[in-house]
Formats: C-alpha cells, sequence, structure tokens
C-alpha cells in the first residue's frame, strides 16, 4: 500500500524515526525536491493508527510542493508528522531526538512549526540541526508566523475579490469565518479594519467570544455557519469540510480561507466551479507563512519576507487567468501553475546536467 501510494504522486522518501527513551514515534515525507530541498512543517497530533500518520505526512507533503512552488519559491516540498498528544506528549529530549533525525537527512528536509508543535519546539529542535525554520525571535527570527499567514489570505481575498466584483474593495463585504485560531484571529482584525462585515464560528467559546467584542462580529454555532448568506466563506480550521453536503448549504460568491486540504476530494473543485462559486485554492491563498519561514534560510529580514507575501495577490490572479483562458477550475488553475514552474526549472536542470556529463566526456578524452 505505502509503495503503491508513493509510485501514485512520485514521492521520493518516506523515514520512520523511533526512539524508545524519548517515545519519539516520528515520520518524514519528501515529495519533490526538484526546486530545492523540501521544506515543510513538522506536526504533532494523536493519530488513530499509524497508517493515519503515513497518509496524513504523504498527503502534506506534497501539499507542499505545490505550495512552495507556487510562491515562487526555491524549495521542495516535505512534511513531518509526530504521533503524540501535543498537550502532554512533549518534552526536549524527544525534540531533540527529532532534531537529530532530521540532521541525518543532510539538508534534504527543512522543517518547521505546524499543528500541535511552536517556536519552542523548533528552538529545541535548532539544538540539534540546523535544518530548521519558525525558531522563535531570540535567536533573530521570524517567530510565529501566524500573523503573516493572515495577511497573505487577506490580500489573497481581496484578489479574488475584483475577480467576482471588480474591485478589491472588501468594505461591506460579509465574510463567514470557520475557526478562530491564531492565523483566523488575525484575519479577522484585518477585515474588521477594511470595513468588512463578521460572522463567526469555533469550537472554542471563549475565541468566538473574543471576536465579538473586539471585532463587533456575530456569533454563529458550528453547525450553522455554512448556511449564513455572505460573500466570502473563509474556512480557517479543519481541513475537507468541502464536500457533498456542505456545498449545497453554501451561500457566498466567494470560498477563500487559511485551512489547509479545504476539498475533501477533487470533484468539490469541480462542484463549486457548477455552482458559480470562485474558489481560492488554499495552498496558493495560505502560502504566507512558508513565505515568512523561508526568508530565514537567508537571514530573516521581515520587510523582505512581507514584499514576498504581496505576491500572493498576483498568484490568485494568475490562478483565475489559467483557469479562464483554459476553461478549468480554479483548483486545477493552481496545480497547472505550480506543475508548469516545477517542469521549467526542471529542464534547466537537466540541460546544465547534460552539458557537465559532455564536458566530462570531452576532458576525459
Amino acid at each position: 500500500m505505502i509503495f503503491s501510494e508513493m509510485k501514485k504522486y512520485d514521492y521520493e522518501q518516506l523515514i520512520f524515526c523511533q526512539d524508545e527513551a524519548t517515545g519519539l514515534k516520528a515520520i518524514i515525507a519528501i515529495h519533490d525536491t526538484t526546486l530545492g530541498p523540501a521544506l515543510g512543517g513538522c506536526r504533532m497530533w494523536n493519530y488513530q493508527s499509524e497508517e493515519e500518520a503515513i497518509i496524513d505526512a504523504l498527503r502534506l507533503a506534497r501539499g507542499m510542493t505545490y505550495k512552495n512552488a507556487v510562491a515562487g519559491l526555491n524549495l521542495g516540498g516535505g512534511k513531518a508528522v509526530i504521533i503524540g498528544d501535543p498537550r502532554t506528549g512533549k518534552s526536549e529530549a524527544l525534540f531533540r531526538a527529532f532534531g537529530r533525525y532530521v540532521e541525518s537527512l543532510g539538508g534534504r528536509y527543512i522543517t518547521a512549526e505546524d499543528v500541535g508543535t511552536t517556536e519552542i519546539d523548533m528552538d529545541q529542535i535548532y539544538m540539534e540541526t540546523k535544518y530548521v525554520a519558525g525558531l522563535s525571535p531570540a535567536f533573530g527570527q521570524g517567530g510565529n508566523p501566524s500573523p503573516v499567514t493572515a495577511y497573505g489570505v487577506f490580500r489573497g481575498m481581496q484578489a479574488v475579490a475584483k475577480v467576482a466584483y471588480g474591485e478589491d474593495s472588501l468594505r461591506g463585504k460579509r465574510v463567514a469565518v470557520q475557526g478562530v485560531g491564531n492565523v483566523a484571529y488575525h484575519l479577522c482584525q484585518l477585515l474588521h479594519q477594511a470595513g468588512a462585515k463578521l460572522f463567526v464560528t469555533d469550537i472554542d467559546a471563549k475565541r468566538v467570544q473574543k471576536a465579538v467584542q473586539e471585532f463587533n462580529a456575530e456569533a454563529v454555532s458550528p453547525d450553522k455557519i455554512y448556511d449564513v448568506e455572505c460573500d466570502i466563506f473563509a474556512p480557517c480550521a479543519l481541513g475537507a469540510i468541502i464536500d457533498d453536503q456542505t456545498i449545497e448549504r453554501l451561500k457566498c460568491k466567494i470560498v477563500a480561507g487559511s485551512a489547509n486540504n479545504q476539498l475533501k476530494e477533487e470533484k468539490h473543485g469541480e462542484m463549486l466551479e457548477q455552482k458559480g462559486i470562485l474558489y481560492a485554492p488554499d495552498y496558493v491563498i495560505n502560502a504566507g507563512g512558508v513565505i515568512n519561514i523561508a526568508d530565514e534560510l537567508y537571514g530573516y529580514k521581515r520587510e523582505r519576507a512581507m514584499q514576498k507575501v504581496e505576491t500572493i495577490y498576483d498568484n490568485i490572479l494568475n490562478v483565475f487567468k489559467i483557469s479562464k483562458m483554459e476553461g478549468i477550475p480554479s483548483y486545477l488553475a493552481a496545480d497547472r501553475l505550480a506543475e508548469m514552474r516545477i517542469a521549467s526549472i526542471q529542464r534547466v536542470r537537466s540541460r546544465f546536467v547534460k552539458e557537465e556529463r559532455n564536458i566530462l566526456h570531452f576532458d576525459r578524452r
């Protein structure tokens, strides 16, 4: 099953990491390194089975390949998952053991913060390897990428609004935000400042109340958020929430949010298209965090990172340009954009490899 899945999407490598002393059970998936070393976060989650963890690592790694490619980064796609409860299973020793495994890959994979891990965890990994990003500001790095991710999503929303309404202003737009976590909180702040009307939901009532108080948002129960009449539906929590049932309930013109893997299946991208709903592909619009983290590899400069995040606006416009020109749904147009960049760089590298081989052959003569 594992090799057939890897062959299906041409994964390069799958690494299993185990350390009895610390209880570490981790999986590192490297999908594609055509553009450069694989960069992707380290997720810690209490998976129900090892198979579930493997599938998640593979799926997320492939997503990072496409995200990094469209974002214009010279990085491939990878992901790591640690099996365990992030509330009770963390320790310095565990993350340092994981760091040793990352170090053993010699730079093929660069890890970073993700669901269930923090910049403090990254600092502990850094004790064992330099191949880690998302470190705390104490190390002169970018720290928590959530505000930057939120800004990228905000700019992406403006771009989709331009496609849908002819202008990118969000003033007066009704936005239903599903989940008010770290990224979504900062997104709500930006939307409120832009004059949008917010409808928010979260399984954590305190988060909802905070948004109501600070952004004059209207609280909605989690099971009713799909039914809100709005201009933009913003998934900012779980993945795979756009499915057969929820699409029928949506009353919006745009789906654009920070959550990863929003479409349960590819067919749901087709269904949104058929319903006349513009979908901003998740890995394009939520790339601000990885752009911010990637800047650390060059010696972090906030201004430079934010300038790069601004390109998300143009990337979204390019997706819809391809979608219109080729008559394909936006999710496929995003894939096309990523695959075109990967293929073009592959041709460049192949050409120079051939020239190098010719030179070596000539020298031997």
